[in-house]
This record gives structure tokens, sequence and C-alpha cells, in this order.
């Protein structure tokens, strides 16, 4: 391959230039000023809710740890259904500053899910869940590997 067929050509047979576009760096300016001006404002979309989590694998189990805040252990739900372990809840938030002159009020509040693939063959009765101080820890153990059986082969008469 040689390098005049990475140069694109016009139908004239001069290479061709890219297109012009007239408002182009208008669009990337109003961009740029948008993108900064949301940097400063306090955000309540979906990432607000959305618990951290921490996955740890030892040898024996997996290690699950959520930041729920706030919430208690009758706010979340897990479940586990076809080697997918979820976690549900819905987080509540109230603010309230009194003053002399003012008064403010702040809710917010939307639920939450979080799925995981756990290793086929967990036992669903052997997994726990604790919550305290608005950590949620679920440790899920490691099904037994599968042993390898040697199998005698017989002739057929």
């Amino acid at each position: 391959m040689n390098l005049k067929s990475l140069i694109p050509v016009g139908r004239s047979g001069n290479v061709a230039r890219q297109d012009f576009h007239p408002f182009a760096n208008l669009h990337r300016e109003l961009d740029r000023m948008l993108e900064e001006f949301g940097r400063g404002l306090p955000s309540f979309g979906a990432r607000d809710l959305m618990p951290a989590t921490d996955v740890v694998e030892s040898d024996k189990e997996i290690e699950i740890t959520a930041e729920l805040p706030g919430l208690e252990e009758k706010d979340v739900q897990i479940n586990l259904s076809d080697n997918i372990l979820t976690i549900r809840g819905e987080k509540k938030a109230e603010k309230e500053e009194k003053d002399k002159n003012y008064r403010l009020i702040e809710r917010s509040y939307g639920s939450f899910s979080r799925t995981l693939e756990v290793p086929s063959g967990v036992d669903a009765n052997a997994i726990k869940a604790t919550i305290a101080n608005g950590v949620l820890k679920v440790t899920v153990p490691k099904p037994a590997p599968a042993q390898a059986k040697k199998i005698e082969v017989k002739s057929a008469k």
C-alpha cells in the first residue's frame, strides 16, 4: 500500500478538504460555557442516588460493601436470581434551615438499584447482609470448585 491511497481525493482529482461549518466554533464555545456553568451547581441527578460500591474477592467469599447513608435495613432489599445479585433501595433526605430572616427546606429522594453477577452455584441461603452506620455489607460465599473425576473406560462386548 502506498501513501497516496491514504489521502482523500475529491471528484476533480484534487485533495478533498473538510466541509466548512460556519457555526462550528460558536457551537464548541457554547458547549464549553454550558459545561463550565454546570460545574458550580449542585447536582441532583441519578449519579447522586447510585451508592458507591466496593467488591472484594477472596478465596472463600465475595464481599460487597455499599455506602447507603441514612438508610436502615427496612429501606434495602437484596435479591438473587440467575446468578444476578440485586441491591435495591430508596433514599430520602430532607434538610431544613431556619434563621431570623429566612427558612430553607431541601428535599431529595429517589430509588436506586445495583446489580452484580456472582459465580454460578452460589447458595442463596448462605448469603449474609448487614447494615450499620449507613454501610451495607453483603457476604457471598463462593461455591466449592467442581472436582475432576476420572471415569474408567471399559470395552464394550
